[in-house]
């Protein structure tokens, strides 16, 4: 064996990295580290934070040691506070129970039985939670939400709207004759079609619109503070633009087209599995009678 082939004598001297390159301003965030809702994270920007067992506070844990509204945390100049908001098992920031106190990167928060990180937005972590946080709420095939994280916010913005009184649509979408294009061109070309039509999806929806892929080749779209109407042109228009796109496999342009099954939250209708079981039941409709096209389910 050569020197060559064998260990250096001596270490490489190497240059000291100042840590990853920065790729903009980045929000401060608590991530849930310990207990119920472990992997979750709440950015922290301008706005206020509501933590507790409510659906409708901003970072959801659902634990029954956790109060409704259990404490907020909120941006104070370059600082970040936090304040206990009554919680019968009072809020406690390095096992210190508080009132109001203000955060240092890298605090722990007790909240009942779950434990929360607090992460300054200078923190090196912040950018690994980011990506981690990335991973676990979007699918890698088409960088939209994944079911998982979809059924988490649906479940949130049904809480707002039916304590609003506020709209809400339900869209399932599913591309048409599907089995087809795998098995005649594979698996690969199948991913390329679902990418291609999860950008033209992320085209149509708004910022406050959550899209996501949630089987195999079926995505959903939530549409808030959007009534039935507005919901059936909004879908017109996405299957009008798939079935006017082309999709080229193995080098041939190919026409291919979707179903949609929308459904309004209404009376009866107050919890996800109610919601999208009729959005469902729309979609099969839609597929019954010649796929290509959107139905509703009254």
């Amino acid at each position: 064996m050569s020197q060559n082939d064998q260990d250096p004598v001596t270490t490489q001297l190497t240059l000291l990295s100042d840590g990853p390159r920065s790729t903009g301003p980045r929000s401060a965030c608590v991530v849930v580290i310990h207990g119920e809702g472990l992997g979750k994270r709440a950015d922290l920007a301008d706005e206020t934070v509501v933590v507790g067992r409510s659906q409708d506070s901003d970072l959801h844990i659902p634990h029954k040691s956790v109060s409704r509204h259990h404490c907020e945390i909120w941006r104070d100049g370059d600082h970040y506070r936090i304040r206990d908001l009554d919680a019968t098992n009072r809020t406690r920031v390095n096992d210190q129970p508080v009132t109001e106190s203000l955060l240092a990167d890298g605090d722990h928060i007790t909240l009942g039985e779950s434990i929360l990180k607090f992460i300054s937005h200078s923190s090196v972590e912040a950018r690994y939670h980011e990506e981690v946080y990335q991973l676990a709420t979007h699918d890698a095939l088409t960088e939209l939400y994944n079911r998982r994280h979809f059924v988490e916010l649906v479940d949130k913005e049904i809480a707002r709207a039916n304590r609003h009184g506020r709209p809400l649509v339900m869209c399932i979408i599913d591309v048409d004759l599907f089995k087809p294009v795998n098995d005649r061109f594979g698996h690969i070309a199948g991913d390329g079609v679902l990418r291609q039509l999860a950008a033209i999806v992320r085209g149509f929806v708004r910022g406050e619109d959550i899209a996501a892929r949630i089987g195999g080749e079926e995505f959903a779209v939530m549409l808030p503070e959007t009534d039935i109407e507005a919901a059936r042109a909004f879908a017109d228009r996405l299957r009008e633009a798939v079935a006017a796109d082309t999709f080229v496999l193995e080098g041939e342009p190919h026409r291919l087209t979707i179903s949609i099954g929308i459904a309004g939250l209404v009376p009866g209708r107050e919890e996800r599995s109610d919601l999208m079981k009729a959005a469902d039941l729309a979609l099969y409709r839609a597929k019954d009678e010649g796929r290509n096209r959107v139905c509703v389910e009254a």
